[in-house]
């Protein structure tokens, strides 16, 4: 019996440092970190291009949330904002949680350089509302912008970012430009603290 639990434990922890795919190949995929520091300016010159590379202006993303409302990436501006797609049914996302909750606690009424407060905008990958529910319950995910089109892997967000292995996030600043990429446990903490005023 002791046998069986530790395999399994290993089993979780070896997936959940590999991160679920659409594609089995790609799990095993090593995700990079990059970041950039962007000038704290109140507006983003219109040659900005709108794009997933680092210094570009996140693609729009308008869904529904669990009560129906559509929410607005875009209604998030003036606060840096960690782009986190993921799903109940995968065990990196929900161990990726408890840290996500950590650093939104810490950050979330923090003065930026480059953005007011620090939240989080959900975007679940899950085909069943149930379950998507459920795991923002007992996962403890309180801030409020939590949206899915219900499609599974046919997300039409996750097909805007290119989003082929989960978990899988965009920081962006104040201005919806892109910080940095797949941060993951306390690098998402450390790129905070750096940003800070």
């Amino acid at each position: 019996m002791i046998n069986k639990v530790v395999l399994i434990g290993s089993l979780f922890f070896a997936f959940a440092s590999v991160g679920c795919s659409s594609v089995q190949k790609d799990s095993a995929k090593e995700e990079t970190v990059a970041s950039v520091e962007t000038p704290a300016t109140s507006d983003v010159p219109a040659e900005v291009k709108v794009g997933l590379a680092i210094g570009n202006r996140a693609p729009e993303i308008e869904f529904e949330s669990p009560n129906g409302k559509l929410i607005k990436l875009s209604s998030l501006k003036g606060q840096i904002v960690l782009i986190d797609f993921w799903a109940s049914w995968c065990p990196p996302c929900r161990a990726e949680n408890p840290n996500l909750v950590s650093t939104y606690n810490q950050f979330k009424n923090s003065e930026f350089k480059v953005g007011k407060g620090f939240t989080i905008y959900s975007v679940s990958l899950d085909k069943q509302k149930d379950r998507w529910l459920g795991a923002i319950k007992m996962d403890n995910l309180s801030w409020a912008s939590h949206v899915s089109d219900l499609k599974g892997w046919e997300s039409e967000p996750a097909a805007m970012y290119q989003v082929r292995s989960i978990p899988s996030s965009f920081l962006i600043d104040g201005n919806g430009v892109i910080l940095a990429t797949n941060l993951r446990a306390e690098e998402l903490g450390i790129k905070l603290q750096e940003l800070l005023k």
